[in-house]
């Protein structure tokens, strides 16, 4: 299970503030607002009478009459409606006395004029501030603001989101997250909704194929050599891997901890950007998040990229790629170029070792990080044992599936004594040469350009050897060994089934990436995606 870090103080202030932003904070900024759109409005509203409520507002903004700036600002305006409730409400019942002068003596015939006056303009703050964290003062002098806004999260609920049966249903993946097809799940299989005989990708092919089936309009999954970005491309949806230490892995069952990262599958960028808004930045409760500020990634939508520099190694068009998917490569290029982008050949000469430095790797720290799925206190316990190293072998035994003991047995022979120095060592200084080849380019160009998968997705049916399905993460799996953010969107069909283009960027630059795949998704269109019964 997955625990976004959703602060829901930080998530209000924000949305409270989209008004402020564009008024000024002023009443004359609202009626500007409301007089230069009311044309645009009106044919929003259910009735020639509506009023101007959080309906209303839900009505306009979902359609493509306002601007996106006039949005943000309608967006503001519902919550701040909500706020001044709020901030009535409280005040009366609580007798705090900021808004409401003498409330006993309020009954269904005093004139509410100046009280509503009052609080007209009242921000969610000045709710928190003025009557919210001073109520609970009361009870508790020790109690601190940082405290009351560590207690608005998500977390609070954590309990209930474990245990609750109104949790109808959760999306499929591989088990722990070890394979690029979710047919190692431990469950049922995966169908891809362009085509039900064929996989949607893996690890998080359920996560995937949940939006691309639009069962859902975000999803959030887990990426450790491509696990969002391949089956995002199999699957026709946008999807981002965020910088290593970008988004709070908290919750995350881990496989690779110096490579997993949670990651955003959504139908657009647009939506993407949305999520990465809530989830990204700093988290008491991991350690490797950084504490470096998030921006508003909508602010880099509709963005011109002329002048952006795009780079496009040539070692990731290789024999074995797909001539279709480096048709549709091309295609992306030309776009780019149209949009007034540069795109320049660069060079990534380490890509070549990604895949076996990533194979030793990741095993080696799944051997450790899987340690602890024994049966005394995680994970399956079997049940008929003699004693503890029967119950050790047959728990791991009956527990875990083939691609799990075949992975848990490379990391344990790498970290062996007598080949760690051979394998595992060798492994961090190339995983180093190749960190090293990504900052050098990205010196030079703004991203990076290549394919996400050698192919489509391929039929539930064929059998791959473990080394075949190892090459399908070919494309990927650097971004992760280097800890840079990725992002695929779907690029065309080959054969009707989507093809991914993906974009690599600098360090926690996923602005970048966001701003570029918008424009290019805005310029080639988005894939309609399958309507299913």
């Amino acid at each position: 299970m997955v625990n976004p870090p959703v602060n829901l103080y930080d998530s209000a202030v924000k949305l409270d503030k989209y008004l402020d932003d564009y008024t000024g904070g002023k009443s004359v900024g609202i009626e500007k607002l409301l007089n230069t759109t009311l044309a645009k409005v009106k044919s929003g509203l259910t009735s020639e009478y509506a009023n101007i409520g959080a309906d209303t507002i839900y009505n306009i903004v979902k359609g493509d009459i306002l601007s996106d700036a006039e949005k943000k600002a309608y967006i503001g305006l519902a919550f701040r409606l909500t706020s001044t409730d709020l901030n009535f409400i409280s005040d009366f019942i609580t007798k705090s006395h900021i808004y409401t002068k003498n409330p006993e003596k309020v009954d269904k015939f005093t004139n509410m004029k100046e009280y509503f006056k009052a609080v007209n303009f009242a921000t969610f703050e000045d709710y928190v501030n003025k009557i919210g964290f001073p109520y609970y003062k009361k009870y508790n002098k020790d109690f601190t603001i940082e405290d009351l806004k560590r207690e608005a999260s998500l977390r609070v609920i954590e309990d209930y989101l474990r245990t609750s049966p109104k949790i109808a249903a959760v999306t499929n993946m591989d088990e722990f997250a070890m394979g690029s097809t979710t047919k190692t799940s431990f469950h049922h299989k995966t169908s891809n909704p362009w085509d039900l005989d064929r996989v949607p990708g893996g690890s998080s092919g359920g996560a995937a194929a949940s939006v691309a089936a639009q069962e859902v309009p975000i999803s959030l999954g887990s990426d450790t050599g491509g696990s969002v970005r391949q089956p995002a491309s199999f699957c026709g949806v946008v999807g981002l891997k965020p910088t290593y230490g970008r988004v709070s892995r908290y919750g995350l069952m881990a496989f690779a901890s110096s490579l997993d990262q949670i990651g955003t599958l959504a139908k657009t960028v647009e939506d993407v950007a949305i999520c990465m808004n809530v989830i990204a930045g700093a988290d008491d409760y991991d350690a490797t998040v950084s504490k470096k500020g998030v921006p508003d990634y909508t602010e880099f939508l509709n963005k011109d990229i002329k002048g952006l520099k795009i780079g496009l190694p040539k070692e990731y068009f290789i024999e074995g790629l797909n001539p279709e998917i480096k048709n549709i490569i091309d295609n992306s290029v030309e776009a780019l170029k149209e949009l007034g982008a540069e795109v320049v050949e660069v060079s990534l000469p380490h890509t070549k070792y990604a895949v076996p430095t990533y194979y030793v790797l990741a095993p080696a720290e799944a051997s450790s990080n899987l340690a602890r799925f024994d049966g005394i206190r995680y994970g399956y316990r079997a049940k008929d044992y003699t004693d503890l190293e029967s119950l050790y072998v047959k728990t791991r035994t009956e527990g875990f599936g083939a691609e799990v003991k075949r992975r848990i047995m490379i990391g344990t022979y790498v970290l062996s004594a007598g080949f760690y120095d051979a394998y595992f060592k060798k492994a961090q200084k190339v995983r180093t040469l190749i960190k090293q080849d990504f900052e050098n380019v990205l010196n030079e160009v703004d991203v990076i350009l290549t394919p996400v998968a050698p192919s489509v997705a391929f039929k539930l049916s064929d059998t791959k050897t473990p080394i075949e399905l190892y090459l399908e993460d070919i494309f990927t799996i650097s971004a992760n060994l280097a800890g840079i953010p990725a992002i695929s969107l779907p690029g065309g069909l080959v054969d009707n089934l989507p093809v991914g283009v993906q974009f690599m960027g600098k360090p926690f630059d996923e602005e970048t990436l966001i701003k570029v795949a918008d424009a290019l998704e805005k310029k080639i269109g988005r894939l309609n995606l399958p309507k299913l019964d």
